[in-house]
């Protein structure tokens, strides 16, 4: 199934698999962890490094994120970039955060997709 496909049947409220990555319930290593998010790579990779951070907190889209929530996307940016750093992304790298189902977004948990290792092609979609 496509991630269009994928996004085309998910449903916003529903437990999703980022739920049961952060309670543990399926394993997972964490590239990068901290009491606000986790980073971990994509297990359909898109790119030669293709990562997602994901917030503690359970933000369906970014549509549902409010004025509280502004610390930690920001938070959020500045550990994909410092993960792409680690990953060696020195020529760059794309961060794409699907919302909605048009928007292609498969799981209703929000994340940034970091992707690089190789020239982008634009428009992406």
């Amino acid at each position: 199934m496509s991630e269009v496909e994928k996004a085309q049947t998910a449903k916003p409220g529903e437990d999703t698999i980022f739920g049961k990555i952060l309670r543990g319930e399926i394993p997972c290593k964490f590239i990068y962890e901290d009491d606000q998010c986790v980073a971990f790579n994509d297990v359909n990779p898109q790119a030669p490094v293709h990562f997602l951070v994901i917030p503690r907190k359970a933000i369906a889209t970014i549509d549902d994120a409010t004025q509280d929530d502004e610390q930690l996307l920001g938070h959020m940016m500045l550990v994909a970039k410092k993960v792409a750093k680690e990953q060696g992304l020195t020529n760059g790298y794309r961060l794409v955060i699907n919302n909605g189902r048009d928007g292609a977004q498969s799981v209703f948990h929000i994340h940034i997709h970091v992707m690089g290792g190789r020239q982008m092609s634009w428009p992406p979609g």
